[in-house]
């Protein structure tokens, strides 16, 4: 083999590596609980890449070789077909007549939301429930003297904890999550159309301060998503896409449905959201239901003074 050989495959060595492992890691569910959680997190973003360079290959004379496009095109079609299942809608029946429900979650970034522009945001949304994350005793204050009380007023508030629950209805079984997770989880219950939902505002652990730790969290909210029954509902920051094993396990193993993938959002994006040069980059908020209802629309919404984009899910029960 001459020197430009050598070059050639070290060269296509650089670009297909990396694709290849991130794949690896993604398709063998190695993230789980190790720093390789934190990479995984780009496989979107390398699906792309492994497309355009496919089409590199195919329209460029000179980087033509039977085996490149060999290596290319399996790459590119493994990567896509890891993603494609989240753009297909799954649409599920819903009863004439059904009962709905609309929840929100919000990270706040301790307490530095925008107080009045979440209250704008409850009223615009025609919002139940709203979950929040990172809220302090400050922030707490701040949304009751912007008005949240007023159109939210039934409140399961630990702010010692991490997380709270805002309702327009009553709320009741209120109280921590029993569950070995880093912070405590905010649970509580509503009735809707006879029927009883229960509400779990997540924030994990991340997986660049601790991968073990988040890992641990993940595994404690599939335990009890899995003892759940079929109407719950887990809203809020698990710093986690659905690129990660531990979510893929947390929604097959708990029953539960990502409310982007049901409708074939597939990339939406929601961290960070406070650079006014970059758009978010990955989702690490999700609204998370149970087999007793379903997802009528999902979208997201920008907050003033967060770095975390609001989720906002219209859902049905079956």
């Amino acid at each position: 083999m001459g020197v430009g050989g050598f070059k050639r495959i070290l060269g296509w060595g650089v670009v297909f590596v990396p694709l290849s492992v991130l794949l690896l890691v993604r398709a063998g569910g190695l993230d789980g609980g190790t720093p390789l959680a934190v990479a995984v997190v780009l496989f979107p973003y390398a699906a792309v890449v492994s497309v355009l360079v496919l089409v590199l290959v195919l329209a460029v004379r000179g980087l033509r070789s039977r085996a490149v496009i060999v290596v290319a095109g399996v790459l590119a079609a493994a990567h896509v077909a890891l993603l494609v299942p989240r753009f297909v809608p799954e649409r599920g029946h819903v009863p004439a007549g059904a009962a709905e429900l609309r929840v929100a979650t919000l990270n706040t970034h301790v307490g530095k939301a925008d107080a009045r522009a979440v209250v704008r945001l409850v009223r615009s949304g025609r919002i139940d429930v709203l979950a929040v994350q990172e809220l302090p005793s400050a922030g707490v204050t701040a949304l009751a003297e912007a008005g949240l009380g007023r159109v939210l007023p039934y409140q399961e508030l630990h702010p010692e904890n991490d997380s709270s629950l805002y309702s327009r209805l009553p709320l009741t079984h209120g109280g921590p999550l029993r569950a070995d997770t880093a912070w405590p989880q905010t649970t509580a219950r509503v009735r809707v159309g006879g029927r009883t939902v229960r509400l779990v505002a997540v924030h994990t652990y991340y997986p660049l301060g601790d991968a073990a730790r988040w890992g641990r969290d993940m595994t404690a909210l599939t335990a009890v998503a899995r003892a759940d029954g079929p109407d719950t509902v887990f809203l809020g920051d698990f710093n986690a896409s659905l690129d990660h094993a531990r979510m893929r396990t947390l929604l097959s193993s708990g029953r539960l449905t990502d409310t982007h993938a049901e409708l074939g959002h597939g990339w939406s994006p929601t961290w960070p959201s406070d650079n006014p040069l970059l758009p978010p980059l990955v989702q690490l908020d999700h609204i998370l239901h149970g087999p007793g209802l379903t997802a009528l629309s999902v979208t997201e919404r920008t907050v003033p003074g967060t770095d975390h984009r609001a989720v906002i899910a219209h859902l049905a029960l079956r």
